[in-house]
């Protein structure tokens, strides 16, 4: 027990806490000592061990107790009465202040429970979600997944980009930009942008026309924020990708759903829904659509460019892998396009990099872009503009384009593997259309094989795959999942695939 000496009570020593075991302090923590002593000292109050009203020693006595610097002590001390914790009483020194709230002693070797719980106290708006994960007590890290079509990271030049990050960021120009200078993203990767998506995609743009994001799903959201308010109608397939539809809804949208066939979104259902609906925007994929992987042919690209003019509504053209494709020619962006300024164009370099790239863009009629900046200044100030930067120095020195090429080449075989994998080993199992171009394919799995009770089986086996449903409006399971082929090697693959024919073959 300590002890201080007390002339305001006539020369008597007192009895003190003991202070020294009840305000532990750790001189090799990353918090200051100031603030490990002021924490301690709330703690013991919420405690109940120290009651309202209590004596503290005086700074130098707390010093010595603790064995730290005076200016420390101080500190604690200001900090404590700055919260409102302690009061300090006119020739006789702080204390703990009087008017703290009741505060209920806890026993000591009691657990102390945190604030937070599973439950919010106070009620908020709940996103409805539906997860493709497996369920069931199935805890094992998977050995291998078939993921909804990613790249390969192990392909992409990220040495190159790592090299070049390091360079820029040593550089004391890169931190000379103001800050809402940057808020459309690195003035470097908006200009490289524009000679970039000329050559590669016909687009005839300048730097104003672009805004740089944090991948294609950010660009998603800002464009339909700007576009829809609640009760807006928007046009989308059915099937269609899953999180756009989510980030609709959520604005209070009104989705008007059309069909897909083989030859992408189904036109004359559209006109028909225009007929019906004052439509705000229409959403597609043209390129390898999400799920399906088909692609929107060229009658149809034409006929939804004159029915957006007709009708007056803007098209919302998400291209998140353009990059790939194995047959052919890709055809050309509605964005490259004489569309009046109706087409807001949405791509991304963490579907052809990786996905730890998160780096997207969208491009767009100047004053649209500039209402697209503000609003992204809400949600995010800047980007990585250093990673911006070093992207946007891989293109103009041709590294993406050698890597794109080398992709290419490698997803092409593994796509092709795949569907020979597929075509062998599960033929009457799962049927599948061999897709042009993209990441994936769009496998239709046979009825009686569930593929909520073959992800769940599979993933006790360490293969983690979709279970199969979210895509479409209704939430109905049509026994369908996007298999990706681009990230895996084909021993991965062929390792994957025996251990999904493992569990199909005997029938669920």
């Amino acid at each position: 027990m300590d002890y201080l000496y007390r002339p305001d009570l006539k020369n008597k020593v007192v009895q003190m806490l003991p202070f020294i075991t009840l305000l532990s302090i750790d001189k090799t923590s990353n918090q200051p000592v100031y603030l490990q002593i002021a924490n301690n000292v709330v703690n013991i109050i919420r405690e109940g061990q120290i009651k309202p009203g209590t004596m503290l020693p005086g700074t130098r006595e707390l010093a010595r107790l603790l064995n730290i610097h005076r200016k420390t002590a101080i500190a604690a001390y200001d900090e404590l009465y700055a919260q409102s914790w302690i009061e300090v009483v006119p020739r006789k020194g702080a204390r703990i202040a009087q008017n703290l709230p009741d505060l209920q002693p806890q026993r000591w070797n009691e657990p102390r429970l945190s604030s937070y719980g599973n439950m919010l106290a106070a009620p908020f708006y709940r996103i409805e979600t539906h997860t493709n994960i497996p369920s069931g007590p199935v805890l094992r890290r998977p050995d291998f997944i078939i993921d909804e079509g990613y790249p390969d990271s192990r392909l992409a030049p990220l040495d190159l980009l790592n090299r070049a990050y390091r360079s820029r960021a040593k550089q004391n120009t890169v931190w000379k930009w103001m800050p809402g200078s940057l808020a459309g993203g690195s003035p470097l990767l908006r200009t490289a942008l524009v000679g970039y998506l000329l050559e590669s995609r016909g687009l005839d743009i300048q730097d104003h026309h672009t805004l740089i994001t944090h991948g294609a799903q950010m660009s998603i959201y800002i464009a339909a924020s700007l576009l829809l308010k609640p009760g807006d109608a928007v046009i989308v397939a059915d099937p269609s990708y899953f999180l756009a539809n989510k980030v609709f809804e959520s604005l209070g949208a009104r989705l008007v759903r059309v069909p897909v066939d083989g030859y992408g979104m189904d036109m004359d259902a559209v006109e028909q829904a225009c007929k019906k609906n004052q439509i705000n925007a229409l959403y597609v994929i043209p390129h390898h659509h999400h799920p399906t992987t088909v692609t929107l042919s060229p009658e149809r690209r034409m006929r939804l460019l004159e029915l957006s003019r007709r009708f007056d509504f803007t098209i919302i053209e998400d291209d998140y892998d353009y990059e790939f494709h194995y047959n052919s020619a890709p055809f050309l962006p509605l964005a490259s396009s004489q569309h009046d300024g109706r087409v807001i164009y949405i791509g991304s370099f963490s579907k052809s990099i990786a996905p730890s790239v998160r780096v997207g863009f969208m491009i767009a009629p100047a004053d649209f872009i500039r209402q697209a900046i503000q609003l992204r200044m809400m949600i995010d100030l800047r980007g990585d503009h250093i990673l911006e930067d070093a992207l946007a120095e891989l293109i103009h020195n041709g590294d993406i384009g050698r890597y794109l090429k080398k992709a290419n080449k490698a997803y092409f075989e593994r796509r092709d593997h795949l569907c020979l994998v597929l075509e062998t080993e599960l033929k009457g199992i799962v049927d599948f259309d061999k897709p042009s171009g993209g990441m994936a394919l769009w496998a239709r799995f046979n009825k009686d094989y569930p593929l909520i009770r073959v992800a769940d089986a599979a993933a006790a086996k360490g293969l983690l795959i979709s279970r199969g449903f979210r895509n479409h409006g209704n939430l109905r399971d049509d026994n369908s999942i996007r298999m990706g082929f681009a990230s895996l090697e084909i021993n991965e693959m062929n390792a994957a695939i025996e251990i999904l024919t493992g569990v199909l073959k005997p029938k669920i």
